[in-house]
């Protein structure tokens, strides 16, 4: 978990920090450094891009947006798909049946498609990209918690909340949820992989971050086609990507392994 947090931390600071110790910025073309190869000499530390800028930057850049859009959708899933479980789970009965048939019948839908389709019909901007990407991931969530629901709503204290006159909503905010806070914890770590992906395949389609903006899916698809020529366009981004992704489930599976244990003791 150290060295996966830790990684995770290093690339999080170059992100916000090496743009602004580089001499470069993100949108200066240089049509005379088209295609430059890394080198410390001028300052391109990861080479130039199609049109002359400089690739550490936007690819600091590509990491702090894929971040955002990423932890932001993630969190908005986590909102729905704790609250929709934890309903779900402690009224139980009818209503459970038939909030999880719903839940069944979205899974059925081809959701990817749908964001594309939305991508296309409407703007495309931060905003709708969450909203997006939340919509997908919120449905595991909902499961996860409500099976954690239907074993806590039978403990001691929900019966005590319940014979002091809580309602719902507060046996759900103050003594449900608390009680689910290591395996949501666990399972964001693993859900902000999933939004990356997301959000990287849209970008890699032209339907996600738009420029001067750019994402590390956004700079992977403009180096898919200079693989042969200017491979660091592609390799460089596709590295961040890569390593971004392997460092959240190496930390989502260490801290599973963490809350196991403290259970098991």
């Amino acid at each position: 978990m150290k060295k996966s947090g830790g990684l995770l931390i290093v690339i999080l600071v170059l992100a916000i920090v090496g743009p602004w110790l580089s001499p470069h910025d993100y949108l200066s073309t240089n049509f005379d450094s088209i295609f430059k190869s890394p080198n410390l000499s001028d300052g391109h530390l990861f080479g130039t891009d199609d049109l002359g800028r400089d690739l550490f930057v936007r690819s600091m850049l590509g990491v702090r947006v894929t971040l955002l859009v990423a932890i932001v959708a993630s969190l908005v899933s986590l909102i729905i798909g704790v609250t929709y479980g934890a309903v779900a789970g402690l009224i139980g009965g009818r209503v459970d049946a038939v909030m999880m048939r719903f839940v069944d019948t979205l899974y059925a839908l081809p959701f990817i498609f749908l964001v594309i389709l939305l991508m296309v019909a409407f703007e495309r901007n931060f905003l709708l990209i969450f909203v997006a990407i939340g919509a997908i991931n919120w449905l595991d969530m909902a499961r996860i918690v409500r099976g954690q629901t239907l074993s806590l709503r039978e403990r001691d204290f929900v019966d005590a909340a319940r014979l002091a006159g809580a309602g719902t909503a507060r046996i759900i905010f103050r003594h449900i949820a608390p009680n689910l806070l290591g395996i949501v914890a666990v399972y964001l770590t693993l859900t902000i992989p999933q939004a990356i992906l997301v959000e990287s395949f849209l970008s890699f389609l032209g339907l996600g971050i738009q420029e001067p903006q750019t994402s590390l899916g956004a700079l992977v698809s403009v180096g898919v086609n200079q693989i042969e020529g200017a491979s660091w366009v592609l390799l460089i981004p596709a590295a961040l990507l890569a390593l971004m992704l392997m460092s959240f489930n190496f930390l989502g599976d260490a801290l599973r392994d963490f809350f196991d244990a403290r259970q098991a003791s």
